[in-house]
């Protein structure tokens, strides 16, 4: 019966797209010890955690919903979501503007967030599972946001949902192209036809030897998936690091509804990598005129 409800689901029309999902359970080894007692997704780049660009690239893109599929030690960033009205009174009492209005531009509106407790480490396909009765039966966007991308004009997802209208709906995900060595750390795509910057996808293999993986076109990390996605993640069996894989799931969708590669015009920072969160702070740091001055300064000096 399960299985019958989800092919039900009519995919003549892509429906919109309004709810997000935020896997944040990670326990971010790499950083440690800075993340022992704070999650990795609040570390800042400049001025802002991590988090907060996900989310704000999924608000520019028209989503509504907002849940966090999260770990233990994370209600940091169920309380960076919320108001903190001690501090908030404090900033107004001072008629420190800016800095109250940054707080309150970066919060969701109320009512559209939800966290949802990750239980047991078994990968991004069971955490994605998690959301299965936040998201229902509509189409949902995946944002990880170790993947900081930052686009010329748009942010990478509302440059995906135009791919995904235009495409006629199914599933999205982004792309990059990556040094042939590079691919056993990726789900690697198995291309067919290009439509703009667009990809088809014929098949796709998770962390491939490099010396049979089928391209060097990458998923990152943004998704837009069918809610069918669930009835596949159910069954819940172990791929590659004996995790379950959301990469198994889609290829199994493969054939049954739309599936295309986008490549996005964002420059994307693996905040999840210690050099990569540098580099991500420094970029940003040069993007912005109030800080690029003494930053280019100060890079000059060191090098």
């Amino acid at each position: 019966m399960k299985q019958l409800f989800w092919e039900s689901i009519n995919m003549a029309v892509a429906k919109p797209v309004r709810k997000a999902v935020f896997p944040v359970a990670g326990m971010g080894t790499r950083f440690l010890p800075a993340t022992k007692a704070v999650p990795k997704e609040m570390l800042p780049v400049v001025d802002k955690p991590v988090i907060q660009y996900a989310v704000e690239e999924a608000r520019e893109a028209g989503i509504e919903q907002f849940v966090f599929i999260t770990g233990r030690g994370k209600h940091v960033i169920e309380d960076h979501f919320d108001h903190a009205y001690e501090l908030e009174s404090l900033l107004e009492t001072r008629e420190k503007t800016e800095e109250l209005n940054s707080l309150l531009e970066s919060l969701p509106q109320t009512g559209s967030v939800g966290f949802i407790r990750q239980q047991q480490p078994l990968g991004l396909g069971h955490a994605v599972w998690c959301a299965r009765h936040f998201v229902g039966a509509e189409p949902f966007a995946v944002l990880l946001p170790d993947d900081l991308m930052v686009g010329k004009t748009k942010g990478a997802l509302s440059q995906m949902i135009q791919a995904y209208e235009s495409l006629g709906g199914g599933i999205i995900v982004a792309a990059e192209e990556k040094t042939r060595e590079e691919t056993r750390r990726y789900g690697v795509v198995d291309p067919g036809k290009t439509f703009g910057n667009a990809t088809e996808v014929r098949g796709v293999v998770e962390k491939p030897d490099p010396a049979t993986a089928p391209s060097n076109l990458c998923i990152i990390g943004r998704y837009i998936l069918q809610p069918q996605i669930f009835a596949e993640l159910d069954r819940k069996e172990r791929g590659a690091g004996n995790e379950i894989q959301l990469t198994d799931s889609m290829a199994r969708l493969i054939g049954k509804m739309p599936f295309h590669a986008v490549k996005t015009d964002c420059a994307r920072y693996d905040c999840g990598d210690k050099v990569g969160f540098l580099h991500a702070n420094i970029a940003l740091g040069l993007a912005r005129p109030d800080i690029a001055p003494a930053l280019k300064a100060m890079l000059k000096n060191a090098l």
